[in-house]
C-alpha cells in the first residue's frame, strides 16, 4: 500500500481518525490521520489479516477501529478476540479472525 493511498477495507481507519477527532476536541485531526494511516499501513504489509475473506476482513478492521480508541486498547483487542471465539456471530472463520485480532495486537504493540 502506498504513502498516498489506503485501499479498503483498511480505508476504514482513516475514517475512524476523522470521527475520533471530530468528537473529541483534544485529538488533532492530522495526528489522528497520521496513526491511523501507520495501523492500516503495518496491518496490510505485514499480512496481519492475511487468509481472512473480505467478510471477516472488513469484521476485524470494524472491532479495531472500536477498540484502538479505547482506553486501553491492548485489553480491548484480547477482549474481543476472546469474544469473537464465544460469540462469532456472523463470522465465516471465528478462529482466524480471533488470530488475526492477536496478531494484529502484537503487530501494533499493544
Amino acid at each position: 500500500m502506498s504513502s498516498d493511498t489506503v485501499v479498503p477495507p483498511f480505508d476504514r481507519f482513516l475514517v475512524t481518525a476523522e470521527e475520533v477527532a471530530r468528537d473529541r476536541p483534544d485529538v488533532d485531526l492530522e495526528l489522528a490521520r497520521e496513526v491511523f494511516h501507520e495501523v492500516a499501513t503495518t496491518l496490510y504489509n505485514g499480512l496481519a489479516l492475511d487468509g481472512l475473506d473480505d467478510h471477516d476482513t472488513a469484521a476485524v478492521v470494524a472491532g479495531l477501529c472500536v477498540d484502538l480508541v479505547t482506553h486501553d486498547p491492548g485489553a480491548a483487542v484480547r477482549a474481543r478476540a476472546r469474544a469473537t471465539l464465544e460469540t462469532p456471530g456472523d463470522l465465516h472463520e471465528p478462529e482466524a479472525v480471533s488470530a488475526a485480532y492477536l496478531i494484529s495486537a502484537a503487530m501494533l504493540k499493544l
